[in-house]
């Protein structure tokens, strides 16, 4: 798949480069799952080879399949690129005005922009290709106990919406924000 997407330098941070994932990701998605606040927020963990080969399979499955399109969030180094971050856009069906994006970013790369930067990315890109299929909103959901992803969905656009009761696999009540195509 040759789809690349970008997200500008800012000052502070560097560009950032967005490409779906490829099995050479394999062991930095394992070192990404290491971290305890990722694997307290995902209902998914990867903790395995298999898990991570698993995760690889899934998101080219889904491109694939035209329904769920999985990123992964690079960020340039002296020696090439790192895994900083993860965003998904799913449930993008033909004549269905309306899909969800997820994230997470990997430890090393919160608190930079990292995660606003590549969600509107996919955000941007998600507007352009499924337009003429009749996408005209994306809706983000994260739990209430996650004051961090609320920020993250209002720095990338996304307007909050209302308050979603708890509901499994789900156990604390959530937040929808929207983010309409311009």
């Amino acid at each position: 798949m040759s789809i690349l997407l970008r997200a500008p330098a800012t000052p502070v941070a560097p560009e950032l480069l967005l490409r779906p994932w490829c099995g050479g990701d394999v062991e930095a998605l394992l070192v990404a799952y290491r971290d305890p606040v990722l694997l307290n927020w995902t209902r998914n963990p990867v903790t395995t080879r298999g898990e991570a080969r698993a995760f690889v399979r899934r998101s080219r499955q889904g491109w694939a399949a035209g329904c769920r399109f999985s990123f992964a969030v690079l960020e340039p180094t002296d020696t090439g690129e790192r895994l900083v971050a993860h965003v998904l856009l799913k449930e993008v069906t033909p004549g269905r005005p309306y899909a969800e994006v997820g994230y997470w970013t990997a430890a090393p790369a919160r608190g930079r922009g990292v995660a606003p930067r590549a969600v509107d990315a996919v955000s941007a890109w998600a507007f352009a290709r499924f337009a003429a299929a009749g996408l005209t909103r994306l809706e983000l959901l994260h739990q209430v106990d996650n004051p961090a992803s609320c920020r993250v969905a209002q720095k990338s656009g996304y307007a909050f919406a209302e308050v979603l009761p708890a509901r499994p696999p789900f156990p604390r009540d959530g937040h929808r924000h929207v983010r309409h195509r311009p």
